[in-house]
């Protein structure tokens, strides 16, 4: 009898970036819980993921490299459509926000929100990030982003709010009333204390873009990437009979949209609530967060192919495993080729492949094949019952490294129990002592049953890989159809025939391996920069081209040079030298550059604080008397070499760039 429906979502990916390991790391959790559920018993169980594609980054990116919005917006659509698949992941919805049966749902929530009162017409003048499309409150000028560090800009167009500020009480009563309405602890107590800080209203359309959803209201609205993205949760399933959703899981950094921003726009609407929102860590490389700009992005696809030797859901199994096994679901989490190859040679290559070949071996060299008669060891029988409770209980929780690390702690058990039955030696004896014989088929029917509950309990985690093991078995279902009150022991048939054995997680060489995907790494890199619009990084540089003219430089060679608006906040001579002054320059980064420049015979250090700059930001940083200049000043050179810096008469923002 079915448990009831389960409808769960990933993210709706944003279409500013290709599929890499973070968002496969989102999209891989949701389809083990999805796998589980129906194990479980749940029916429908249902998965949806998708791709965000309004908003005026998608239209600046789109025009950049001479496509329409929609155009862009497909090909990266289809690009993560693509990776899911070839990595098995069992997705049921792909939403895209660009759909018009998503248009219909945000518009009529919006019609639910505004017929309750809250929405209203105002106009904004502020500050504004682009890159995560957001209002950055009590910013000024020239101020970054707090998000992303990126300088806002200043906008000011007519909206329509949501009145957000409204719903203060009611959120903390929410996450009161049901404690687990955000897990883990740490998210909740995050949102907790944004919320009480006060909420202001949201702008949630905008009149500057026309890449969005036409709000149905007169005048050029169109809805705002949030209000707009966040109904794809319901749009997905929209008559479906599956809303509200049991679970949402989200990066950690996108809490605030999900645990604060859609909730209130749901009560507003008097609409249901999700049950549960999940904030997972980040993926770490080299120790930091993975970005485009620090180079440090790694994509699942060429893991996939050298871990799985050419076989991708092979290799994307790999991938998953290590993932759940190295990173407490819920905190933040190293990724390394090294500690990758270690793992699986470890807990793969040398436990559980290594328990399913000698156990499949032994029974086709001493029972022709088939499964021996023999109900098994009581004591590890005992055994898997509880390593199956911890299992259901750990994956239930989200804990997937415990559940995971329950199954390793009995494979453990069953190579000890080997080792100490020797079946190897009882094979020898059986002949003249039917004790050494009753002791053999009870010892390899009790690692081979012992085998099928293991890659059960393993499934959601390695799909493809178990389900090869559970074929070598000669098991006449099929794994996918296996639930758990089909895992409880004494299930495998005395007489089965199990197939022809084959290793399913051969040891992995590291060195060569590692290249490999280094390699990869680099030919995928550049077939999504392809995708997006941007120049292959690793393309060899165009032959040498004759100059026009002696001394002439290329647009392209002066786009290169990266100025920008400074203030300085400090200065001080350079000790020992008469010319220098070391400057500390504000250019809206998360702290101020060090400048060392050659002006100290034209400005005295206190006529300079305060004053704004242009300095050349990406410059190689350079050592002078003892102090790293991370740029460089520029100014015009008179006669005799006196430098007048340059200014500005109109009000110029730090961490403008001059083009």
């Amino acid at each position: 009898m079915s448990k009831g429906k389960y409808y769960l979502t990933t993210p709706i990916y944003y279409v500013n970036a290709a599929p890499h390991i973070g968002t496969a790391y989102c999209t891989f959790t949701a389809d083990l819980i999805k796998r589980f559920k129906i194990q479980q018993g749940y029916s429908p169980v249902v998965l949806t993921t998708g791709a965000d594609e309004h908003g005026q980054n998608v239209e600046r990116a789109a025009r950049a490299i001479g496509k329409s919005p929609e155009e862009y917006a497909t090909a990266i659509a289809n690009e993560f459509v693509r990776q899911w698949q070839a990595l098995g992941i069992s997705y049921d919805e792909f939403i895209r926000t660009s759909d018009p049966k998503h248009f219909a749902v945000v518009q009529d929530l919006f019609e639910r929100c505004q017929k309750n009162g809250y929405i209203y017409k105002g106009s904004y003048t502020g500050q504004y990030c682009f890159h995560d499309e957001l209002y950055v409150n009590d910013a000024k000028p020239g101020d970054p982003c707090p998000d992303c560090g990126r300088i806002t800009e200043t906008v000011t167009e007519e909206n329509y709010f949501f009145k957000l500020s409204a719903f203060q009480d009611k959120l903390l009563e929410l996450y009161e009333r049901q404690p687990d309405f955000i897990r883990p602890e740490t998210r909740k107590g995050e949102a907790i204390g944004f919320v009480k800080q006060g909420l202001n209203d949201l702008s949630i359309t905008r009149t500057t873009i026309n890449w969005g959803i036409p709000v149905p209201v007169e005048g050029r609205h169109v809805f705002y990437v949030w209000f707009d993205a966040l109904i794809s949760y319901m749009s997905a399933v929209e008559g479906q009979n599956l809303w509200p959703a049991d679970l949402h899981l989200i990066g950690k950094d996108i809490l605030r949209f999900h645990a604060i921003y859609w909730p209130a726009f749901l009560m507003a609407g008097g609409l249901p609530l999700p049950k549960q929102i999940f904030g997972h860590g980040w993926i770490l490389v080299q120790e930091s967060k993975m970005s485009k700009s620090r180079g440090n992005v790694v994509r699942p696809g060429p893991i996939a192919q050298v871990m799985g030797n050419g076989d991708e859901l092979a290799g994307a199994d790999a991938l998953r495993y290590f993932l759940w096994r190295e990173i407490p679901y819920g905190q933040d989490g190293n990724f390394s080729y090294d500690a990758l190859i270690e793992r699986y040679n470890a807990d793969l290559a040398n436990g559980i492949g290594n328990l399913a070949s000698r156990t499949l071996t032994m029974i086709h060299q001493y029972f022709d094949g088939s499964i021996p008669q023999s109900s098994g060891d009581k004591e590890i029988a005992a055994s898997a019952a509880r390593a199956g409770m911890l299992v259901a209980e750990h994956f239930e929780n989200l804990e997937f490294t415990r559940g995971i690390e329950a199954v390793l702690g009995f494979v453990s058990q069953i190579d000890k129990f080997i080792v100490e039955r020797a079946p190897w030696k009882l094979a020898k004896e059986r002949a003249a002592n039917p004790d050494a014989a009753l002791r053999l088929a009870d010892t390899l029917y009790t690692s081979a049953e012992s085998l099928r509950l293991i890659c059960g309990w393993l499934y959601p985690v390695m799909p493809a890989s178990t389900k090869k093991v559970w074929t070598q078995l000669g098991m006449p279902a099929p794994i996918d159809g296996v639930r758990y009150e089909d895992l409880t022991w004494g299930k495998l048939a005395a007489g089965q025939n199990i197939g022809q054995v084959q290793a399913v997680f051969p040891r992995i060489d590291a060195k060569p391996a590692i290249t490999k995907m280094q390699e990869l790494e680099i030919t995928e890199k550049d077939r999504q920069n392809a995708l997006l619009g941007k120049k292959p990084e690793s393309a060899a540089p165009e032959a040498a081209k004759p100059e026009a003219s002696a001394g002439m430089i290329s647009i392209d060679e002066f786009a290169k040079v990266d100025l920008r608006v400074g203030i300085v906040k400090s200065a001080e001579a350079v000790k020992g030298a008469d010319k220098l002054l070391h400057l500390k320059v504000d250019i809206g980064e998360p702290e101020a550059r060090t400048i060392v420049a050659g002006i100290a015979l034209a400005y005295k250090p206190e006529e300079l604080i305060g004053r704004k700059v242009v300095i050349v930001a990406n410059l190689q940083p350079r050592k002078l008397r003892g102090l790293t200049s991370q740029g460089m000043i520029v100014a015009a050179s008179l006669e005799g070499g006196a430098p007048v810096l340059t200014g500005f008469l109109e009000d110029v923002p730090v961490g403008a760039r001059l083009k």
